[in-house]
C-alpha cells in the first residue's frame, strides 16, 4: 500500500515545528563553508580525495555488476568503465595534487561552456522578462571559468576548495532563511 505524498501544509507544519533544527543545520553549514573557504588548498585536496574514493568504490561496484550481468550486452562496457574508474581513483589518491589540477581544469571548462550557453540562451529569450539575469549569470560563469583557466596551475590550489566552501556556505544560509521564516510564520 502506498503512502500519499505529504501536502504543502504538512511540510510547512513540519518545518515550523522543527525550525530550530533547520537553524542549527544552517549555522553548522555556514561555519563549515567558512572553514572550507579559509583553507582552500586543504579543501581542494579533501574534495579530490573524496572524488578518488567515489571513483574507486564506484568502479569496484561497476566491475562486480559487470560480472553479475555477464550475459548482458553491456558487460564489456561496464567492465572497462569500472576498471578505468578504479585506476582513476587510485591515481588521484596517490597524487591528489595532480587530481586537483585535473578537476580544476574540468571545472574551468564547465564554467566556460555553461557561461557561453547561458549567454546564447539570454539573447535568444531577450524580449522576455528576466533575460538580463540569465545573461548576467552566463557572464559570471564565463568570466569565472576564464579566470580559473588563465590562473592554472595556480588556481588548482584554491578553486575547488573555494567553490565547495561557497556551496556549503550558501546551503547554510538557505537553511537559516527557512528556519527564520518558519519561526516567524509560527509566531503569527
Amino acid at each position: 500500500m502506498s503512502q500519499a505524498a505529504p501536502n504543502m501544509d504538512d511540510i510547512k507544519a513540519k518545518v515550523q515545528d522543527n525550525w530550530i533544527w533547520f537553524l542549527i543545520l544552517g549555522i553548522v553549514l555556514v561555519l563549515g563553508g567558512m572553514v572550507l573557504i579559509a583553507a582552500p588548498l586543504a579543501s581542494s585536496v579533501a574534495v579530490t580525495l573524496l572524488i578518488a574514493a567515489v571513483f574507486f568504490v564506484g568502479g569496484l561496484v561497476q566491475i562486480y555488476h559487470a560480472f553479475k550481468t555477464q550475459g548482458w550486452s553491456g558487460f564489456l562496457w561496464n567492465l572497462i568503465t569500472g576498471i578505468i574508474a578504479v585506476i582513476g581513483g587510485i591515481v588521484i589518491y596517490v597524487n591528489p595534487l595532480a587530481g586537483t589540477f585535473a578537476l580544476t581544469l574540468v571545472i574551468a571548462a564547465i564554467f566556460i561552456a555553461q557561461g557561453v550557453s547561458q549567454l546564447l540562451l539570454a539573447f535568444k529569450i531577450k524580449p522576455h522578462d528576466g533575460w538580463v539575469w540569465v545573461a548576467i549569470a552566463g557572464a559570471v560563469s564565463l568570466v569565472a571559468g576564464i579566470l580559473i583557466w588563465i590562473d592554472l596551475p595556480g588556481s588548482a590550489v584554491w578553486a575547488l576548495g573555494l567553490i565547495a566552501g561557497i556551496s556549503v556556505l550558501m546551503n547554510g544560509w538557505s537553511y537559516i532563511a527557512i528556519a527564520l521564516a518558519a519561526r516567524a510564520s509560527k509566531k503569527a
